[in-house]
């Protein structure tokens, strides 16, 4: 009886039958989470209908990507094409890009702007995910791990003098996260925080603008300068701690309709939606999510090779960084660094690079294979 329970869960949660629908219908809701918050704050609702376009596309991205083999992205000059063409991209930022809030890191088109840094994110993943799939067995040579963060460095030095520091971090997150997964030693590990140490020191000495200062400042002391980098970020806690338990109700969040809460549609839209909904609906939000890192790491342990496998880790830790990132933020337990929060904020280039990527997975997921977890340690030694 027990067996066969077993094998109808698995059956239920893990058929290969293309695509996940446990994953769409969570991230269906989360879509609709932040088209709801959108939608209650101005009559003129151009956010709310500007999304539901990004939505259309997204979701027909992610349906039309699921029936591709992706089995072609393992050979080498594919992904060092997509490498390089990331690279140009993000050199041209600083000629044709458009300055914004002091932040060259967009490409006005006319009728929409592009964001680069964000389909950079998927790209790194792909690159990482290829040089580890047959180097895991030697990441205790440091020359991987050496190798791996020169390239990650090459996308975060581009990004972080747009400057955009949270994409920066990202970055850098997602290749900690994949090394990390592929088994670094604990040596090594503490080579590397020594070395970001060291890193962190220069940067705020050399490379962090005065506003990105001023903003660990207030980090650290947030009741310095209420009036001046510490606004948003008190506006942003004081959005949510008034949300108390139900929250003011949908349209009722006066931090975000009386305009306090800046930037509410994209940098802070979980303290408008903690303010409408309490905690009783961040508490639901965080199961949403929940259920999705579930769902991409199940599919994820479930690839064809290593490539796949350590493709899906790397888009769980991508969704988690923003995640934690964004809801920290909000919350004031992190310096604010204009980080989205994945499925709700309002924003084309991040909405369909994360649909692009839980596509790809689906994709993977038509020829993936069932192994055992003692076949899947075999190979990836980093998952435990």
């Amino acid at each position: 009886m027990g067996s066969r329970v077993s094998n109808v869960i698995d059956r239920l949660f893990n058929n290969n039958q293309g695509i996940d629908w446990i994953l769409f219908a969570s991230t269906l809701a989360l879509v609709g989470a932040g088209l709801v918050t959108m939608n209650s704050f101005s009559g003129e609702n151009y956010f709310f209908e500007r999304q539901i376009l990004w939505v259309g596309l997204s979701v027909a991205l992610f349906f039309g990507l699921s029936f591709v083999d992706f089995r072609f992205l393992r050979r080498t000059w594919i992904i060092i094409t997509l490498f390089l063409i990331s690279c140009v991209v993000l050199l041209f930022l600083f000629i044709l890009g458009d300055v914004i809030k002091g932040a060259q890191n967009r490409f006005d088109l006319g009728i929409f702007s592009f964001q680069p840094s964000d389909p950079v994110k998927l790209v790194l993943i792909l690159l990482l995910a290829k040089y580890f799939s047959r180097r895991h067995v030697e990441i205790a040579h440091v020359k991987h791990i050496l190798v791996s963060g020169f390239y990650t460095f090459i996308l975060f030095i581009l990004v972080f003098l747009q400057p955009d520091f949270g994409s920066a971090i990202i970055i850098a997150l997602i290749w900690v996260g994949i090394v990390l997964v592929a088994g670094i030693s604990k040596k090594h590990l503490a080579i590397i925080a020594l070395l970001g140490i060291v890193m962190s020191a220069g940067l705020w000495f050399y490379a962090l603008e005065d506003y990105q200062k001023q903003r660990i400042v207030t980090y650290i002391h947030p009741l310095t300068d209420l009036q001046g980098a510490g606004y948003n970020a008190y506006q942003s806690t004081v959005a949510v701690g008034s949300g108390e338990f139900f929250g003011k109700g949908i349209g009722f969040g006066t931090q975000s309709r009386l305009q306090f809460l800046p930037e509410y549609e994209t940098d802070f839209i979980f303290a408008a939606f903690a303010e409408e909904w309490g905690f009783l609906g961040v508490f639901l939000l965080f199961i949403l999510f929940g259920i999705v890192l579930w769902r991409v790491l199940a599919n994820a342990l479930y690839g064809a090779s290593n490539f796949e496998m350590l493709f899906g880790i790397g888009l769980a830790i991508f969704i988690m960084s923003h995640f934690i990132i964004h809801v920290g933020m909000n919350v004031g337990l992190l310096p604010v660094t204009g980080t989205t929060l994945p499925f709700v904020s309002y924003g084309g280039s991040h909405l369909i690079t994360e649909f692009v990527g839980l596509g790809i997975l689906m994709g993977m997921r038509r020829y993936r294979r069932i192994v055992h977890r003692d076949d899947m340690e075999n190979e990836l030694p980093g998952i435990t």
